[in-house]
């Protein structure tokens, strides 16, 4: 069982804080000043490197990172100052603690003796460990001052002398200059001189095994060493890896990059790279003798699958042999899975050359079917006949698996809240490597009224359930392997749900269905296909709209009493809590029979917040198509130089509007064809995702990401269900503003939730290492939400042209992370510096202060 409790945050918590930790700033700014504190008199520290490369500074992270002697972290100039944090707080750290701590107090006993009688000989002891912990821990934490060290500085001329030869200047010159001056600081530069570079002019094989000589022909097309090139040993060490991986993928078992080398020419070439690629025979070494032999081709002679491999059956005998095309399937028990299941999750063929690749998908696969725990592939060898023997060891996951989650929860609408979230999983549910995963939601909570003598305490509830089924392959009539081969892991997720909420909005209910494909062209790659997304949203209670938008209500009332429509001392909503008087008022309003005109603001809003209403309370009935797009170049979760690309578009509305079409609809009162007395939504819409990292080194990052979307209502629709809109500020978007909060455009709404159909986004964070675990980020985002091509006909909330582009709003920041490893805890300070809802002229800085700031806490990076 997980128990969670999450809870609100005041903002006094938060500006508590934030004024925390811009104290902490001050005082290290302030009275750590001396960076020098612990040089020595005949010490310098160094507080620059510069690479200067024939006459221009040279700033490249891979040429800089090969100075041995880097500047403490933070010496770089940041925003016009020096922040070195680091080493202040190492600089607060008495070095001979030791020594201090026995003058002040141990080499006294009778103050020793006071003290013990005073506090006790335990807490005496802890008081002086302590004391000598709190000023290690400032050591540890802290980075010890650079020191200037000559020998450090010639080793690293001769490191510059070595790449620049690896890059093709063979002969060029490094000299340095060291700058001291009287306050214990030193400034080294490296001028690099790179001369003539050496150029590829040959390659001649040299290969001992015949086998691997007759291919030469076929691999050498692909080279990487190209003749007329500038000579670069990365490509060598690249061609080396290229052509181990063609020869393991072409039969070559026991083939290994150790038995390729380089054999360089450059004396007397007239600055041209001679190249002799040497392939050598394979050495066997036996107990007291190594044989030579040419390398040969294996092939695949048999594969075994062995289906139920796991402790409990260690001494069991096989019991049950399928045979099933060129496959062996093995069980111990009874065989679980149809043959078929297995036998398409394995690349190894019988007859084929053995194959690194085919090795590395079948594992993949197998683990993608997440039936097995750590599937074994283990390949015998059949001397008699240069063949392999396959053997795929798996052992199965259990069938069944529970899972259980419980909720307390708190929040603006509910003064308490219990939730119960059941699991079962099931594996291999029709013998196919399915999975059949049931959970359920049942949920109850208070609500702000919930004190009421007269109504439940427990007057909010949600209920709901969901079914998944995931097949291992694509479920389709028609044959697709031709299209998107098995090597690509193709699946299919078949989704129902439902759910159902009293009191919690107006009391929705949602069923939903989905069919989607999923699969992997390449590593990088990832494609979904949702060919059928289905929901249907019902509102139960509808009469609570002023209820839930009370913002809107407020506004409403007040012009109600602007005009005279009710008195000073009335309100639009009746005792009972009905809102029936506000619709009356609106419907007065548009009917022209109050003394507002078409002309009039207050008019304009009048109509803006029954458009709202109209929207936000109809039913929505979405069956769209989509396709998703994404383009992952990260390595794994330590790299910081990558990027991501995603792109979705997705259709909606096209079917149904077909169907009625060929049936002879009929359309509504408003123009529009309904299935099941619901008006189906149409649109197009289009999401396109960008992000990039650069690596700037030494634990600092510069995050860059670019968002857009649009949804284009048409045919059926005049505008976007609520669930399909787009919103802007929160945690992981412009920071300066909550969630909902900004936009659309420069409206100055006041609304619950502001949304709109075209959104903008873009982020810049400059992420830094602090000391220990903690993180530093000063971040700019950009964006905002726009109507477009909808019914909405506010000119501040919607997109014209391109001048539209001025009412992007612009927030600015800093955030303190903490690396927990598996996840960071992220807490930013978001400040409005540019906000489109002021009067222009007015809008740069206007609330850029702490009493207006928005503060975040979050889980891990906003992108």
């Amino acid at each position: 069982m997980k128990l969670q409790y999450r809870m609100l945050l005041s903002k006094k918590y938060y500006r508590t804080t934030c004024n925390t930790i811009l104290l902490f700033f001050i005082v290290l700014l302030t009275s750590s000043c001396n960076i020098v504190k612990r040089v020595k008199a005949d010490e310098h520290l160094i507080t620059k490197n510069t690479i200067i490369e024939d006459g221009e500074v040279n700033n490249e992270e891979r040429v800089n990172n090969i100075i041995i002697q880097q500047t403490n972290l933070g010496m770089d100039r940041f925003l016009g100052l020096r922040l070195p944090l680091r080493l202040h707080i190492y600089n607060w750290a008495k070095p001979n603690i030791d020594s201090i701590i026995y003058a002040d107090v141990l080499s006294d006993s009778l103050k020793v003796k006071r003290r013990i009688a005073l506090l006790s000989k335990k807490q005496f002891d802890r008081a002086v460990e302590a004391r000598r912990n709190r000023h290690n821990w400032l050591k540890r934490t802290g980075e010890a001052p650079v020191i200037l060290n000559e020998d450090k500085t010639l080793k690293t001329v001769n490191n510059l002398r070595n790449y620049y030869a690896s890059r093709g200047w063979l002969n060029n010159s490094v000299d340095y200059e060291i700058k001291k001056d009287s306050n214990k600081r030193a400034q080294v530069t490296y001028k690099v001189t790179k001369n003539k570079p050496f150029i590829l002019d040959s390659v001649k094989p040299i290969i001992s095994s015949p086998e691997i000589d007759t291919l030469y022909s076929k691999f050498s097309k692909a080279s990487l060493l190209k003749r007329g090139e500038q000579y670069d040993v990365s490509n060598y060490e690249k061609e080396r890896q290229r052509i181990n991986a063609y020869l393991r993928n072409n039969g070559f078992y026991y083939f290994g990059q150790e038995y390729i080398r380089f054999v360089t020419d450059t004396i007397g070439t007239n600055y041209k790279v001679n190249t002799e690629l040497v392939i050598a025979n394979r050495s066997i070494r036996g107990d007291d003798s190594t044989a030579v032999v040419p390398f040969k081709k294996y092939k695949i002679k048999e594969v075994n699958i062995f289906t139920d491999d796991n402790f409990e059956n260690r001494f069991k005998t096989i019991a049950d042999t399928t045979t099933y095309k060129d496959y062996t399937l093995y069980s111990k028990n009874k065989l679980r899975f149809r043959p078929k299941a297995l036998t398409d999750a394995v690349f190894i063929n019988k007859g084929d050359n053995y194959s690194d690749l085919a090795r590395s998908r079948t594992s993949r696969y197998l683990n993608d079917l997440q039936m097995f725990r750590y599937p074994k592939i283990i390949f015998e060898e059949n001397e008699a006949d240069t063949t392999l023997t396959a053997n795929i060891f798996l052992e199965p996951k259990k069938k069944y698996q529970l899972s259980f989650d419980l909720d307390v929860s708190q929040s603006n609408i509910q003064t308490i809240g219990f939730s119960v979230s059941p699991g079962l999983k099931i594996r291999n549910i029709f013998r196919g490597a399915e999975t059949l995963e049931l959970s359920g939601v049942a949920a109850i909570g208070a609500s702000e009224d919930g004190g009421d003598t007269e109504d439940t305490f427990f007057d909010i509830n949600e209920f709901g359930g969901n079914i998944r089924l995931t097949i291992p392959r694509l479920f389709t009539p028609f044959k697709t392997d031709s299209i998107i081969p098995k090597y690509m892991s193709p699946s299919t997720a078949i989704n129902l749900s439902a759910t159902s909420q009293q009191n919690i909005g107006l009391d929705k209910q949602t069923i939903s269905g989905l069919l989607s494909y999923n699969w992997l062209p390449s590593k990088t790659v990832t494609n979904t296909l949702e060919l059928f997304n289905v929901q249907f949203v019902k509102n139960l209670n509808t009469s609570n709209y002023f209820g839930v938008y009370s913002n809107s209500f407020r506004r409403l009332d007040n012009i109600a009493r602007d005009i005279g429509y009710i008195d000073e001392d009335e309100s639009l909503e009746n005792p009972s809590n009905s809102f029936s008087l506000a619709n009356t008022f609106i419907d007065d309003v548009l009917a022209g029979n109050t003394s507002l005109t078409s002309s009039d603001d207050d008019y304009v809003t009048v109509n803006n917040i029954d458009e709202r209403k109209d929207r936000l309370t109809e039913n929505n009935l979405i069956f769209s198509t989509s396709f998703d797009y994404k383009k992952d170049r990260r390595a794994n979760i330590f790299d910081n130089d990558f990027s991501i690309f995603k792109w979705r578009v997705e259709l909606a509305g096209n079917f149904l509007s077909t169907l009625s079409e060929v049936l002879g609809s009929t359309k509504n009162s408003n123009g529009n064809y309904e299935v099941f007395g619901v008006a189906f939504s149409q649109y197009f819409k289009t999401e396109v995702d960008y992000v990039k990292y650069f690596d700037l080194g030494r634990n600092n990052v510069l995050a860059l990401r670019s968002y857009a979307g649009i949804a284009i209502p048409y045919g059926n629709s005049t505008n976007i269900p609520f669930a399909e809109s787009f919103f802007a500020g929160g945690p992981n978007d412009n920071r300066a503003w909550t969630a909902y909060n900004l936009g659309p455009g420069s409206s100055k709404t006041t609304n619950e939730f502001n949304e709109a159909n075209f959104k903008i986004h873009l982020s810049a964070e400059q992420r830094f290492g602090l000391f220990g675990n903690f993180k530093g980020a000063l971040f700019v985002d950009a964006g905002n939400i726009w109507n477009v091509l909808d019914n909405v006909v506010d000119e501040a909330a919607t997109f014209n042209d391109f001048s539209s582009l001025k009412d992007i709003a612009i927030g600015s920041g800093f955030g303190i992370r903490y690396d927990f490893d598996f996840f960071v805890l992220r807490f930013d300070t978001g400040f409005k510096t540019y906000e489109p809802s002021q009067n222009e002229g007015n809008r740069w800085f206007k609330n850029y202060n702490f009493r207006n700031a928005v503060y975040n806490i979050g889980i891990n990076y906003p992108f």
